[in-house]
Parts: structure tokens; C-alpha cells; sequence
């Protein structure tokens, strides 16, 4: 199954509009994610993500990374949280339905400008970072939570160390965890990629 780019009316028509950048949903992302990284069968499958199966997860294009802390955010993962009440709930949720027919849980933004030109691993490299961002909750003994109807309690998660584990194994890593690649008994998987320095969850974490 191909990897999925965003289309490429949504970049030209930023730049033109002026309007700055614009947002579109990105179905077709979530069935790649599904197809190649959740699925047992998919060509890079993860086993770590399993617990996203049936996660309920959005994903959009942006049109442009922004910036912060000095760097260029090309992806991030939220919990869908309104912190507001009234009309202006009432707008947000009305906006998340619009998108994807319902309000999510959790949301994942990629950068679409950024999507249409990298490779191939570094595609991946992002958006299996975003994913790592949301885990399965656990006990106070290191258990597993599960939510009423036996699915997994999903929460937000940071990294590792400087990076998720699981992202230096299968991409490697760059200069901040280069450490961990001498100490490495084995070669990543697929690729040398650094994508934390552009993920807007890690530095709002960091913040």
C-alpha cells in the first residue's frame, strides 16, 4: 500500500490565500497507519502500537510546519481536550465533526509541506514517533489498564530517554541520542532518522 501525501491544493492554496496555514482532514493516513503499521500484516508493522487498534484517532494536514523553541514542528499528537464551555465548546466540537464525522480522542497533525518531499523512512520515522506519544495507561504495578469495555486506556506519553526506544531501534537515531546507537547491540531496523527535535509533543513537554 503506498504511502499516503497530502494533496497538493492544500500548500499552494496557503500560500496564495494568505490566510497562513490551513488544516484538512487526513483520512487516508489513518487507513495507511492501519494497513502497514497496526496490522499484523503490514509491511513495516509495529507491535508496539497494538494497543491502538481500535483507538479512536484523527489525523490532519497542515499546510506548514510552525515554529518553536527554535526549531520547525513537523508533527504532534494531542488528547482531544475543550478547555472551553458554551459556544466556544460548542464550535470546536462542531469543527472535529465536521472533519471526521465525530470528535476524537486523540489527534495527530503532520506537516504537509514537510510529507510532500521526505523519504520514505523519514515519513515513517514521523508518524510512528506521533503514534509512540499515545501508550496504554498502566497500575501502579506496571499492569495494563483497560477501559469498561475491554478496551485499552489510552494516555499521553514522553519519550524514553531523548527519544522513544522503539523509534531509535527501527530508524536509529541523530546527534542528541547517538549515545544510545554506540551502546546499540544491533542496527536500526530501517533507517537513520532524528524526529524529535521537530515534534510539537515533545517540546511541549519540554516546555
Amino acid at each position: 500500500m503506498d504511502r499516503p501525501f497530502p494533496p497538493l491544493s492544500l500548500t499552494e492554496l496557503s500560500e496564495l490565500s494568505g490566510f497562513g496555514i490551513r488544516l484538512a482532514p487526513a483520512p487516508e493516513v489513518w487507513s495507511w497507519l492501519e494497513a502497514e503499521i497496526l496490522s499484523t500484516t503490514g509491511s513495516i508493522h509495529n507491535e508496539d502500537h497494538a494497543h491502538l487498534i481500535d483507538a479512536n484517532i484523527g489525523v490532519l494536514w497542515a499546510s506548514s510546519g510552525f515554529g518553536k523553541q527554535g526549531r520547525v514542528v513537523l508533527g504532534q499528537a494531542e488528547q482531544v481536550m475543550f478547555r472551553a464551555g458554551g459556544w466556544q465548546k460548542a464550535r470546536q466540537e462542531q469543527q472535529m465533526r465536521d472533519w471526521f464525522g465525530e470528535v476524537p480522542n486523540y489527534l495527530i497533525t503532520l506537516a504537509a509541506d514537510y510529507c510532500a518531499q521526505c523519504t520514505d523512512a523519514e515519513f515513517c520515522a514521523l508518524v510512528d514517533h506521533e503514534l509512540y506519544h499515545i501508550a496504554q495507561a498502566t497500575d501502579q504495578y506496571g499492569a495494563p489498564k483497560f477501559t469498561q469495555e475491554g478496551l485499552p486506556k489510552l494516555q499521553m506519553r514522553g519519550h524514553d530517554v531523548e527519544e522513544f526506544v522503539g523509534v531509535v531501534r527501527r530508524y536509529g537515531a541523530g546527534e542528541d541520542v547517538q549515545q544510545l546507537i554506540d551502546a546499540a547491540s544491533r542496527p536500526p531496523e530501517v533507517a537513520k532518522i532524528n524526529i524529535a527535535r521537530a515534534c510539537g509533543t515533545c517540546l511541549l513537554k519540554s516546555a
